[in-house]
C-alpha cells in the first residue's frame, strides 16, 4: 500500500478523471439521442456524475493540506484544473438541460394547435396561448430555481472553504501545542535529571559527614583513655 503524503490525493484525482471521461461520453451521446427520455435519464445520470466529480474535488482540497510545502504549488494547480473541468461540464449540463427542456415545452404546445396552422393568429389558438405561456413560465421557474440552487452551492462552497481553512488554523495551532509539549518534556526530563544529581551529591555529603564525625569521635575517646590510663 502507498503511504506517500501524495497517495490519496492521486487516488482521487484518477477517480475524478474517470468520471469526468464518463461524462464526456454521456454528453457526446446518449445526451444528443433523439428521444426524449434517453436524453433526459442521460442528463440525470451527468448530474449524479457530476456530483461525485465535485466530491472528489473537496477531497482533493482536503488532502492537499498534508502535502509538503515544496511540492504543494503543483498539486494546488491540478486542483485549478479539475475546478474548470468541473465548472465547464456543470455548465454545459445547464445549458443542455434548459436546451432540451425549452424543446420539449415548445414541441407540446405546437402539437395540439397544428390543425389551426392556416389560422390568421400566428400564436394559433387561445388554448395555444394559453399552454405556451403556461409553459414559459414553468421554464423560468425552472431557470430560477437552477439559478437559486447554483447560488446555494457556491455559498455552500464558501463554507467548506472557510470550514477548510479554520481547520487549517486549528492544525496548526495543534502542531504548536504538540511542539510546546514537546519542549516541556524535554525541559522536566532535564530537570528532573538535576534534580536527581542533587539528592546523589546530598547523600554522599551525609556520608562523608558521617564518616568525618565518626572520626571525630573515635579521636576524642583515644585522647580521654590516653589521658586517663597514663
Amino acid at each position: 500500500m502507498d503511504t506517500s503524503p501524495t497517495a490519496l490525493f492521486d487516488s482521487y484525482e484518477q477517480d475524478f478523471n474517470q468520471i469526468i471521461q464518463s461524462v464526456r461520453g454521456r454528453v457526446d451521446g446518449d445526451a444528443q439521442g433523439e428521444q426524449a427520455e434517453q436524453r433526459k435519464a442521460a442528463l440525470r445520470r451527468v448530474e449524479m456524475e457530476l456530483d461525485e466529480a465535485d466530491e472528489m474535488v473537496s477531497q482533493m482540497e482536503i488532502e492537499i493540506q498534508g502535502i509538503p510545502q515544496s511540492i504543494r504549488p503543483s498539486y494546488a494547480g491540478r486542483i485549478k484544473t479539475a475546478k474548470a473541468e468541473l465548472q465547464r461540464y456543470k455548465k454545459l449540463s445547464k445549458d443542455l438541460h434548459a436546451q432540451y427542456s425549452r424543446a420539449d415545452l415548445l414541441g407540446s404546445a405546437a402539437r395540439p394547435g397544428m390543425g389551426d396552422a392556416l389560422s390568421d393568429d400566428p400564436y394559433g389558438t387561445s388554448t395555444d396561448r394559453t399552454r405556451l405561456l403556461a409553459g414559459t413560465a414553468i421554464l423560468e421557474d425552472g431557470t430560477r430555481r437552477l439559478q437559486d440552487s447554483q447560488r446555494i452551492a457556491l455559498e455552500t462552497e464558501e463554507q467548506g472553504t472557510d470550514i477548510l481553512r479554520s481547520l487549517r488554523v486549528q492544525r496548526e495551532q495543534i502542531e504548536n501545542a504538540r511542539d510546546t509539549l514537546q519542549r516541556a518534556d524535554t525541559s522536566i526530563d532535564r530537570a528532573t535529571g538535576t534534580l536527581k544529581k542533587m539528592i546523589r551529591r546530598m547523600y554522599q555529603q551525609r556520608v562523608v559527614t558521617g564518616a568525618i564525625i565518626a572520626v571525630l569521635i573515635i579521636l576524642i575517646l583515644i585522647i580521654l583513655w590516653a589521658k586517663l590510663w597514663r
